[in-house]
């Protein structure tokens, strides 16, 4: 449904998940909901823009869920409040569309009002495989229409940012918000260090609820639950690289384990691939598509003092769970703890694609 240059709107903030197709999305309160349904319209306040240009070409073992926590960690969870986002350079280029959705999804992490990738070959080419209502004596225009979006070669913007994919490593939470991240061969960071007492306190705070000590390493830390879905990692692509570290291991003992495909057609996808009973057979859940534990719906959630490795986009307190201990981090990530049982660096299992 979406298309490239739509303006979209929706009452979650995790609508920024459309700029990966071009398309400004962005999520709503209730009131303006109702606005929008009445009149099509919405009274806002300009955003500023901001340009995010990440080179390089990410590691073998690092994702796109890396990227947006290496991003996000370094320029805080206010550090793109009040702004739309714009990604470019090669390391965003050679992204797929599962992996650019989930950069986006997770910008409204870092306070973005919205987030954007301009239209190229690869968008494009995703829009046209499913548009059906976008009939053949209509993709040149569309086409010419769409690859206009993409901002002016002298295009300014208020704030300018530059990433190396290269030195990105695979990331996971340490603390109750998004930015408290580290690499997973870094060690907890000592509040005491912070630049400021409100990041002190709230360093503070954070590893006191998630029941971290300052300066251990996260590697080797039990976990008693994973969960693989969401709308930021619940797509096929995630699936394939959670089925190429399973493959020939079992969840570990003690590890209840839980795979919700982020829609009914990538469930689809998966059963069709044989991925659900490969995972079903390693002992994971395979499960209906929905929010599920991400937001503790239903009476999927943790149990006080559960720890989880998540790939879902917010690890606050409460969020999976009263009292539950939530750690971010990318799909291969997540399926490395369910079968060692504790957060794992997936650089050092190997890797068994079908």
């Amino acid at each position: 449904m979406i298309r490239p240059g739509m303006v979209v709107l929706c009452g979650d903030s995790h609508t920024t998940t459309y700029g990966a197709f071009g398309a400004l999305g962005f999520g709503i309160g209730t009131s303006e909901v109702e606005h929008v349904l009445a009149t099509q319209t919405l009274v806002y306040r300009l955003a500023r823009d901001m340009r995010i240009r990440v080179d390089g070409v990410l590691p073998t073992g690092t994702t796109s869920k890396d990227l947006v926590l290496h991003i996000i960690a370094r320029i805080g969870a206010q550090g793109a409040r009040g702004y739309v986002v714009e990604f470019t350079g090669s390391a965003i280029g050679a992204l797929s569309m599962e992996a650019r959705m989930t950069l986006c999804n997770m910008t409204v992490e870092a306070g973005a009002r919205g987030a954007l990738i301009a239209p190229d070959a690869t968008s494009i080419g995703y829009v046209l495989q499913r548009a059906q209502d976008i009939g053949p004596e209509m993709v040149p225009g569309a086409r010419q229409a769409w690859v206009a979006l993409a901002s002016d070669a002298d295009a300014g913007f208020d704030v300018e940012l530059v990433f190396d994919a290269s030195a990105v490593q695979p990331f996971v939470t340490w603390g109750t918000s998004p930015d408290q991240a580290i690499p997973v061969c870094a060690l907890v960071p000592r509040p005491a260090d912070a630049a400021d007492a409100i990041a002190r306190a709230s360093g503070e705070r954070a590893l006191d609820y998630i029941g971290l000590t300052p300066g251990i390493s996260m590697l080797g830390l039990p976990v008693q639950r994973v969960f693989i879905g969401s709308c930021t990692n619940g797509r096929i692509e995630d699936l394939r690289a959670v089925a190429a570290v399973v493959r020939g291991r079992k969840v570990a003992p003690g590890i209840r384990a839980m795979v919700v495909p982020g829609s009914g057609a990538v469930r689809e996808q998966a059963e069709a691939e044989g991925i659900a009973a490969l995972l079903v057979d390693a002992g994971f859940e395979w499960r209906k598509p929905g929010c599920s534990m991400c937001l503790a719906m239903n009476d999927d959630m943790l149990a006080p003092g559960e720890r989880c490795a998540s790939t879902t986009n917010r690890n606050f307190e409460g969020r999976q769970g009263r009292a539950g201990r939530t750690h971010l981090m990318s799909p291969a990530m997540a399926a490395a703890a369910a079968v060692t049982g504790c957060i794992t660096d997936v650089r050092q299992l190997e890797i068994h694609h079908a």
